[in-house]
């Protein structure tokens, strides 16, 4: 019996485990993990000696081609494959109107889904979709059991921004996620606070980009955190915190979480690996919400992941040209930041090589933990009966991160002239090399749109 192909000679790393080993790939699929020599042959072997092999990269939290992202699928998937990245989950948007609303009347989710399900034809990685709620109205709960028969089985909310929702609104939309066993996932800043203070930092004449993170403090991401996860809780519903980046928050999202069954939360690279200091470096270029913060919240965000208040590590990919962000005070200008091409050699290069922490911790935050709290159990694992979703990562290379190398349309990054040990050398998705040796290799089109479950949190 052959197989199509085997990767051999390298280190395979799980979320439990590291061992000499080989992987076995037959039809896009896992069949085997072990020694080589108990492996069947394949036509086709990949030599993965001195690398490490790992589940592909689960990203639950990007923004492609909508109207925060400049990015098409296929320049952010591109940047997917090229960092390692097998999976992304993306927002189906319902339309909402304003004087900022890029549309112009109020549409469904549905509609949203149907737009983004149509650019599978570029995708070079797999993707799922996060239902994007950004207005309060009943029809949302008419569509609710439809879309999560349509494989959207998470829906974002905030409490910040003209399209910021209310206590009281987000609390109906909890009973309602509730019933069906579906994810409320937040983005948590007191809109009030932001407001005051933006208003009074203004007026003050506090333009420079360093001024920037006082207009989001930490407290007003705790207040928000609190409270959304307080009316999940009581709704009995699966609460999940976005990007969390601050200590505060951290302990407001602790206080309601007991094994992990109905309360989790995620933090992104960039809050792992960047601090304050970067608005002074690089002006308005890193200005996302909630800010990047202090040092000592970096510090919170891995003694969170290492407690397991926070289990998931994402990126909030955000592609915006330099054009749009530089020299204008820091209150003009679109929020957002892009990372995923990056996030894999930048979080290991701290996490592994600066902080000693393990290879199977980094697969469990950034593959198997994401997979399973958004219902993905094919992905995220070397488990045979699974999809052949596989990095091959050297860490002993060293690079420097620039935005030279970016196959996003974002042209800038957040950590130009970072230099990072670690490098991903080959990406396959579903046993198909789709990036290697920083090129993508594969067709636009290989990447699938995946229809998620309704995770079970129990286990």
């Amino acid at each position: 019996m052959s197989v199509d192909t085997v990767i051999a000679g390298g280190t395979v790393v799980t979320a439990t485990s590291t061992f000499d080993g080989a992987v076995a790939i037959n039809d896009g699929t896992i069949v085997g993990v072990g020694e080589e020599e108990n492996c069947p042959e394949g036509d086709v072997r990949i030599d993965a000696t001195d690398q490490l092999v790992m589940p592909g990269i689960v990203d639950p939290h990007v923004h492609i081609d909508d109207h925060v992202s400049i990015d098409s699928y296929r320049t952010g998937t591109s940047a997917a494959a090229l960092g390692g990245v097998t999976t992304v989950i993306d927002f189906a948007w319902q339309a909402y109107e304003s004087e900022e609303s890029p549309w112009d009347e109020p549409a469904p989710i549905t509609d949203g889904l149907q737009r983004k399900r149509a650019n599978q034809r570029e995708a070079l990685v797999d993707f799922g979709l996060h239902g994007g709620i950004l207005r309060e109205g009943d029809d949302l709960f008419e569509e609710i059991p439809d879309l999560i028969d349509d494989g959207v089985t998470s829906f974002k909310m905030y409490t910040a921004y003209d399209f910021g929702v209310s206590s009281g609104y987000l609390r109906r939309v909890f009973d309602a996620l509730a019933d069906h066993g579906a994810v409320g996932v937040v983005h948590t800043e007191d809109d009030s606070v932001c407001r005051s203070l933006a208003a009074e930092l203004r007026a003050a004449g506090k333009a420079a980009p360093e001024e920037y993170p006082q207009s989001r403090p930490d407290y007003a991401e705790a207040m928000a955190a609190e409270d959304a996860v307080r009316l999940a809780t009581e709704a009995g519903a699966k609460y999940y915190g976005f990007h969390t980046s601050c200590r505060e928050a951290v302990d407001a999202i602790a206080r309601f979480q007991d094994d992990g069954s109905r309360v989790r939360a995620e933090t992104c690279t960039h809050y792992t690996t960047l601090d304050a200091s970067i608005y002074s470096r690089l002006g308005n270029l890193p200005k996302i919400a909630p800010p990047i913060r202090t040092p000592d919240d970096v510090e919170a965000m891995f003694e969170s992941l290492r407690r397991g208040v926070l289990s998931v590590i994402s990126t909030d990919h955000v592609a915006q040209l330099r054009s749009s962000k530089e020299n204008q005070p820091w209150w003009e200008g679109p929020y957002g930041a892009n990372g995923v091409q990056v996030s894999l050699p930048v979080f290991h290069d701290e996490a592994i090589n600066e902080r000693g922490l393990s290879y199977p911790f980094l697969v469990r935050v950034m593959s198997t933990n994401p997979a399973e709290t958004f219902g993905l159990p094919n992905k995220g694992t070397l488990d045979p009966g699974t999809d052949a979703d596989i990095v091959l990562f050297d860490p002993e290379a060293t690079d420097t991160i620039t935005a030279e190398d970016n196959a996003s349309k974002a042209d800038y990054s957040i950590y130009e002239g970072r230099e990072v040990t670690g490098r991903v050398t080959k990406t396959l998705v579903r046993g198909t090399v789709v990036a290697e040796d920083d090129e993508v290799v594969a067709d636009p089109g290989h990447g699938e749109f995946i229809e998620r479950d309704v995770p079970d949190w129990s286990v």
